[in-house]
């Protein structure tokens, strides 16, 4: 168990194999496990619900293995909407991250999947938030202050307080976010 406990993707990855290689097959008062090469073990069922029991504590036990590795990020429609989002942010004293981008640009297309990996993060601790510029009116653009894309902005307490313009490498526009959100939260 020391071994796997850095990895815990490890641990899940073996039981989930254990399930799908063992097959329980019930008949009367033993079960029948199927292994992989064709042989049968006759075993009680008090032995084997034991056994069942054993690996789902460890499931349990490994709970941050669920935790999503991917969160979306919830496009603003309008300036209504945008309004509602710093509302909400300000309520719980929580800040929130914008990315403005645009369906055409290639390096708001590669920067998107990377952006939603952050979010899931900091899922805790801020919410993030996508506007296409063509799909919004032009008002919400201009009051996000945005002439370059990928622009990914923090506001806290219905302000903007910090800015990265995407305009090179994906890895450090990232860390820079990263370092960006790190600051304010």
């Amino acid at each position: 168990m020391s071994i796997l406990l850095p990895n815990t993707h490890i641990l899940y990855r073996e039981l989930q194999q254990r399930e799908t290689q063992n097959q329980l097959f019930s008949s009367g008062t033993s079960s029948i496990l199927t292994k992989p090469n064709g042989f049968g073990i006759d075993r009680s069922k008090n032995e084997l619900k034991q056994r069942v029991n054993r690996d789902l504590r460890a499931c349990a036990f490994w709970s941050g293995v669920s935790k999503p590795d991917v969160l979306e990020m919830e496009p603003i429609r309008d300036c209504e909407h945008f309004d509602q989002i710093l509302e909400q942010a300000k309520e719980l004293s929580q800040p929130i991250v914008i990315d403005w981008m645009a369906a055409w640009c290639r390096k708001c297309i590669f920067m998107k999947p990377k952006l939603e990996k952050l979010a899931a993060e900091f899922d805790t601790k801020l919410k993030f938030y996508c506007v296409d510029v063509n799909k919004v009116p032009q008002a919400l653009v201009k009051r996000g202050n945005v002439s370059k894309m990928p622009t990914i902005q923090l506001w806290k307490d219905g302000e903007m307080k910090a800015e990265v313009i995407g305009g090179h490498k994906g890895w450090l526009v990232i860390e820079e976010v990263r370092e960006m959100i790190k600051q304010f939260v």
